[in-house]
């Protein structure tokens, strides 16, 4: 009745239910203004073999597809070498093979000397040559923008996961005026601001308790709030002057997570 090349009686019809599972997408590079003349291009970094990968990522770009309806697409699939792709099963092949997969080995830059090539080459380096190949992008004669200074502060974050935070800054010298505008400087800069007022407020509570003296810890805490809010209102001052040494230390706590003055005395 179908008329398909298929033997009739080999078929049963069931009606099932198909239910959607959570994927996450590596990355897209999205048009800028949603120039419907160029593709949205899935990226996905695959750096083990995978049987299941193809099926995966083919999976959430038809999710993705049918969600948000971007119109023309292609797929990037980044390995390290060869070796390590596994082919798509055949309920996959139509992808698999279709002009709009595209594939990356890293294999193939990692002896190219263009300047152009020095990411992928980092990359595709061993990890302990990371640091020097990071070295090598942030000495050339045309400094490195923001995003691309960002990016070489996370690939050194999963490369040397032995080495802190701290460690990494030090040694790509973020002290440079240019490197503490990066998102990566910034959170070091933030968390370490925070710990410096915490425990300078623990130091100046204790430096009162031991001086028996409460009037030491209203004064610093009046100093923390004025530095992190602006001026106290008479009414927060009044406030801070009748308050127990549980209290105040309560509010100093708040204080460090508090966005308003407000609510550290909610």
């Amino acid at each position: 009745m179908l008329h398909l090349p298929y033997p009739a009686d080999s078929y049963r019809f069931v009606s099932e239910e198909v239910k959607e599972t959570g994927f996450r997408i590596d990355g897209i590079f999205k048009p800028i203004d949603n120039n419907p003349e160029l593709p949205h291009i899935f990226v996905e970094v695959q750096y083990y073999p995978d049987q299941d990968f193809y099926g995966r990522f083919f999976s959430e770009i038809v999710l993705y597809l049918y969600r948000n309806k971007p119109g023309h697409w292609l797929a990037l699939v980044v390995y390290p070498k060869r070796a390590t792709e596994k082919p798509a099963g055949k309920e996959f092949e139509i992808f698999f093979n279709s002009p709009r997969l595209m594939r990356l080995y890293l294999e193939d830059y990692q002896d190219l000397n263009d300047p152009d090539y020095g990411i992928l080459r980092l990359i595709a380096c061993r990890d302990n040559d990371a640091l020097q190949r990071v070295r090598e992008l942030l000495d050339l004669p045309e400094t490195p923008g923001k995003d691309v200074i960002e990016f070489l502060e996370t690939v050194l974050v999963y490369k040397l996961p032995t080495l802190s935070r701290e460690e990494i800054r030090v040694m790509l010298g973020l002290n440079d005026v240019q490197l503490k505008k990066t998102r990566f400087y910034q959170e070091i800069a933030e968390e370490e601001r925070l710990e410096g007022m915490q425990i300078g407020m623990k130091a100046g509570m204790q430096a009162g308790k031991q001086e028996g003296k409460q009037e030491g810890e209203v004064l610093f805490l009046k100093k923390l709030l004025t530095k992190r809010f602006g001026s106290l209102p008479d009414a927060v001052i009044a406030k801070l002057e009748r308050a127990d040494t549980a209290q105040l230390e309560l509010w100093g706590e708040r204080m460090l997570d508090a966005k308003a003055l407000g609510e550290v005395f909610t």
